[in-house]
């Protein structure tokens, strides 16, 4: 039996507790309140973010960081991305040398231009061999309800990337292996940000064709910007690629597709934001995607048509036609 910390309560954190129980780990949920701790404990519920869902009894939760990290195999880091350095240097000095550090986050930090392993790698000064990462279309309202879904979990060292998938695999849960770790982060990240400019036509009214070409040269745009960075194009295409923009860009329980849907619909920024009451995280990766797409000489229009929208107030229909406008070229470029 595997031993996991998962540090954080929102929905997803909730949820792969949920995934990792079930799979026949002990499982310590880290939550930042005492009463929502207290919820987890007395109710095996977690009321705030997956309300009604009965988790299993293998589940705790505490406030404490240290009693969550002690003999841990696995710590799963589900903290909003742009708040990860400044939780992982507390906890750093917690983790043990066997424990296994799995990212969930799906974000490009700001200002660095890091993918979250290299931000944990940078922090715990921990090898490769000991980051993995969980990617995939992964929507946890479903899959706290048990509906069958499939994800990535990659690390450079493949033996470790089959012990996460052991700890992991449940009748409703599949997880693949890949050492891809760059592609599937990647993918994870630049899906939130199309997410939201599939959000913003479905808002602004516009129909099925306008969704399939945000998606498919979004998905263009990721595979360009992996490519250069060392990932696998076949990742793109598989599920931490294509499956999560999929699921992302099609589904109401997405948060990165209903923040651009306010959008669209001509809500402003501050509108939107009071609205949305968990982290959309393509809303901040936006702008560190283009940086990271800019420091590798890529070209994302996609994604700088979001930024402009999102951060500098752009209208969605002249970022619209702006994109449209962009002079004809090759398919495949």
């Amino acid at each position: 039996m595997s031993r996991c910390a998962v540090m954080g309560t929102g929905s997803w954190g909730t949820a792969f507790a949920m995934v990792l129980a079930d799979a026949g780990s002990e499982v310590v949920l880290w939550a930042r309140r005492q009463e929502l701790a207290d919820a987890v404990n007395t109710t095996h519920e977690n009321p705030d973010y997956l309300p009604g869902v009965r988790l299993p009894d293998s589940v705790r939760a505490t406030t404490d960081p240290a009693e969550a990290l002690a003999g841990a195999d696995f710590a799963v880091l589900v903290v909003p991305s742009q708040t990860l350095r400044d939780n992982l240097a507390a906890w750093a000095p917690l983790i043990e040398p066997q424990t296994v550090l799995v990212s969930l986050m799906k974000g490009i930090e700001l200002g660095t231009a890091k993918r979250m392993s290299e931000v944990i790698e940078e922090v715990t000064k921990v090898g490769p061999e000991r980051v993995a990462v969980v990617s995939g279309p992964n929507l946890a309202k479903e899959i706290a309800n048990k509906q069958p879904a499939a994800s990535v979990v990659a690390c450079a060292d493949e033996a470790v990337a089959k012990r996460l998938q052991a700890a992991c695999h449940t009748p409703y849960f599949r997880p693949y292996t890949n050492t891809d770790v760059i592609g599937c982060e990647l993918g994870g990240a630049v899906k939130n940000v199309i997410g939201l400019a599939v959000g913003m036509a479905a808002g602004m009214g516009l129909g099925d064709n306008t969704k399939a070409t945000l998606i498919t040269r979004g998905l263009a745009e990721t595979t360009r910007l992996g490519e250069v960075l060392g990932a696998d194009p076949h990742t793109f295409a598989g599920l931490a690629g294509m499956g999560d923009l999929v699921a992302t860009c099609s589904s109401p329980l997405s948060r990165n597709n209903t923040f651009g849907m306010n959008l669209g619909r001509g809500m402003s920024l501050a509108e939107t934001i009071a609205a949305t009451r968990q982290t959309a995280e393509g809303v901040k990766s936006c702008e560190s995607v283009l940086d990271l797409a800019r420091r590798s000489g890529v070209d994302m229009p996609i994604v700088e048509a979001v930024v402009d929208v999102v951060h500098n107030g752009r209208p969605t229909q002249e970022a619209l036609r702006a994109l449209m406008s962009r002079s004809a070229k090759p398919e495949r470029r």
